[in-house]
């Protein structure tokens, strides 16, 4: 009998009765996008901290520092962490100032409707790569201790995350985020304890030395590769929800920014394990399963079960995070206004269920067809976000500059860019994409209606 499946379904299994026991406070529309306004310090930050805090950073900065070296991760954690305090110095505080329940919300009242569903639509997909990412990062470490196989336990980890976020909405999703984030940086601390208990470090140079040898050419330069993470998250659906969810926002810029310094030191520990792995494991393993597969040899039995009780709070949060962004732009921004003033609070809250549970089947069949933890993630962080930041840089600092004409044109040229420059394997797809969308407002800002004035309540 594998009991140590058995004592990981039965931690979510845990978290899953937690989220039932919450399930009943969410009343309306923003108790379950945004927990009604009401997360304190400890809530707001360690919502956001594990939130980001995903399979990308566990599993996928592992697998690039085993595989390449330090120069593979630039982008996670240190990309990543400049992301979330930069939100929080610069845009945290304005946003939250603002009666918003999306970021599609802000474009609505600055631009209007047509703006607020042309948003939508071009930050779904980033969400649902992201949400398919750590769908098949959960798969690969149920795959790891047990006989399933692959499809098999990304189908099982998307079965449970689905329930999970669906029942919950995001008042469960911050009490849970707060349990998992410690769980987390125990978990990981752990794992670095041994590292150093077994001499990890006096063969880092020379196991760090070989990845780095071992690692082709760097496709793109690091200016390049930190734009990614650093103005994605920034324009990102998943790290916005979480700042509207604060108590105020003064909250809201001092708990974001210290969710990005926590980020940082905690993500260090996987990059760490990775570079060192190769001592203990060679380098043969599926960089994927590395961490796990270093910890599974290197902890007793009862710390290897806390670990992975680790890993999985790491996933679920970020995935259920994702998943409940998808949901509410589909169905507050796209769904809900065709209706009209007929819907009640609980067909809205119906709404955003039935989009969670839609577009938690949709990113389990996108992790199916994906062959890369770290591309899946990259992908949801260039693909749209361009054109977004450009559109809240414009609607917070220069509310007068530009109409609908401009703000289409930046979203459609940001996505048109990013595909295109991609699939002709261009070395900086993602700053050319955002050129573009500056480009395409600026030309365009003289022109057309302006359809809307900025709401600052």
């Amino acid at each position: 009998m594998n009991w140590i499946l058995i004592a990981l379904l039965g931690y979510v299994l845990l978290q899953l009765a937690v989220v039932f026991l919450l399930a009943r406070k969410p009343q309306t529309e923003s108790d379950y996008l945004l927990a009604g306004r009401s997360l304190g310090p400890w809530l707001a930050v360690f919502s956001v901290f594990a939130t980001w805090f995903g399979a990308e950073t566990c599993i996928g900065a592992t697998a690039e520092a085993y595989s390449g070296g330090l120069t593979a991760v630039a982008a996670d954690p240190f990309g990543y962490a400049l992301g979330i305090v930069a939100m929080g110095l610069f845009f945290a505080a304005a946003l939250r100032k603002r009666g918003l329940l999306t970021l599609a919300d802000l474009f609505r009242n600055r631009w209007g409707s047509g703006i607020e569903r042309l948003a939508a639509l071009v930050m779904i997909p980033s969400s649902l790569l992201w949400a398919a990412a750590q769908v098949r990062a959960f798969g690969q470490v149920i795959a790891s201790v047990s006989d399933l196989s692959f499809i098999a336990a990304t189908g099982l980890a998307a079965f449970v995350v689905i329930v999970y976020t669906a029942v919950g909405g995001m008042w469960a999703d911050a009490w849970t985020d707060l349990v998992q984030g410690l769980v987390l940086i125990l978990g990981l601390l752990l794992l670095l304890a041994v590292f150093v208990l077994l001499g990890g470090f006096e063969a880092l140079p020379d196991t760090a030395a070989a990845a780095a040898a071992r690692a082709p050419a760097r496709a793109r330069p690091l200016i390049e590769v930190l734009a990614v993470p650093i103005f994605g998250t920034i324009a990102a659906q998943e790290l916005t929800s979480r700042v509207l969810a604060m108590r105020d926002a003064k909250l809201a810029r001092s708990a974001t920014v210290a969710a990005g310094f926590l980020y940082l030191a905690v993500g260090l520990i996987p990059v760490v394990i990775g570079l060192g792995a190769a001592a203990t494991l060679g380098t043969g393993v599926e960089p994927e399963q590395v961490l796990s597969r270093y910890a599974q040899s290197q902890l007793p039995v009862i710390l290897y079960v806390v670990f992975l009780g680790a890993l999985v709070s790491a996933i679920l949060s970020t995935l259920s995070g994702a998943l409940l962004v998808a949901g509410s732009l589909a169905a507050h921004n796209l769904i809900a206004p065709l209706a009209g003033d007929r819907l009640g609070e609980r067909a809205k809250l119906r709404l955003n269920r039935a989009a969670v549970v839609a577009f938690g089947v949709i990113a389990y069949l996108i992790s199916l067809g994906s062959d890369s933890l770290y591309a899946l993630v990259e992908q949801a962080s260039g693909l749209a976000s361009a054109g977004v930041l450009v559109l809240m840089v414009v609607a917070i600092f220069a509310p007068a500059v530009g109409g609908v004409a401009s703000a289409a044109a930046a979203l459609i040229a940001s996505v048109a860019v990013y595909v295109l420059a991609s699939n002709l394997d261009a070395t900086m797809p993602y700053l050319a994409s955002l050129a573009a969308a500056v480009c395409a407002y600026a030309v365009l800002a003289p022109f057309g209606p302006r359809a809307g004035r900025l709401s600052r309540t």
